[in-house]
């Protein structure tokens, strides 16, 4: 692994003697090997982040992901869906990974998202069969048909039904608005603009193992039922202005962030 710099860009957190110990007990999922970082997307920190390229993730998505839909522009992350022939799909689209996966902590992301229907941006953990590991995921995600609520949803070893809305006051693509979720092993919580809106506490409804982050925007021909009827009819913009996690244990990392008020 390369050092970087303390920059603006990517600040990882820096662990106390006490902090380490806690949390380490705290994150002892396997693979868990992300430390606590803030990322404010003036560059684009490629030893932190994949950016998926040449490739879509099944029938269901009608765009391949390509790297020239990822940019980072005016201090912010830029995921674009336009149409463009790319392999066997009419459009592209965009999406980012971490390399690490992050276990038990706070996730954080300021972004606006996209429209129209048929698009879906979405903030998300994820760890699966590729990786050697069950299907366990942790999501945010905002519908283009319906910008004014943001669905939650939890897969656990593969099964999800996990299901709940929260209005985003304002719109989720009029303006940035911050959601953010708590992971604990026995408790989640999801929050919008720093006011819990979804709690979890059932323990087989809370995914265990260590997950990658991912920050994406795709669409669908198929799922009308759930993300809306297709429209297309210019470049749709996804923007993220910063993207936080601090595992548990560690101390509050920037001034707005949920672990300075749940303290």
């Amino acid at each position: 692994m390369n050092a970087h710099p303390m920059t603006r860009t990517h600040r990882l957190g820096l662990l106390t003697g006490l902090a380490l110990t806690l949390a380490t007990s705290a994150s002892a999922q396997d693979g868990a090997n992300g430390k606590s970082f803030v990322e404010e997307f003036d560059t684009l920190d490629t030893a932190l982040w994949y950016v998926s390229d040449g490739w879509n993730n099944g029938p269901h998505q009608n765009c391949t992901w390509s790297k020239t839909q990822v940019a980072v522009a005016n201090g912010a992350l830029e995921l674009t869906f336009d149409k463009r022939q790319m392999g066997e799909r009419e459009h592209v689209c965009g999406e980012i990974q971490t390399r690490s996966r992050f276990g038990y902590g706070t996730y954080e992301v300021r972004m606006k998202s996209a429209e129209p229907s048929g698009l879906n941006s979405a903030f998300f953990t994820y760890i699966g069969p590729t990786d050697k590991k069950p299907h366990d995921e942790i999501d945010f995600e905002v519908l283009g048909k319906d910008t004014s609520r943001a669905q939650l949803n939890q897969y656990i070893a593969g099964k999800g039904g996990n299901e709940a809305l929260a209005d985003v006051r304002g719109g989720a693509s009029t303006a940035f608005n911050d959601y953010a979720f708590v992971w604990e092993k026995d408790r989640l919580r999801y929050f919008v603009n720093g006011r819990m809106v979804h709690e979890v506490t059932d323990p087989a409804k809370i995914p265990t193992n260590a997950q990658k982050i991912f920050l994406s925007l795709w669409g669908t021909d198929t799922l009308k039922g759930w993300m809306g009827a297709f429209s297309y009819s210019s470049p749709s913009k996804m923007q993220v202005e910063r993207l936080a996690f601090t595992a548990s244990g560690d101390a509050c990392q920037f001034e707005q962030s949920l672990v300075c008020k749940l303290k």
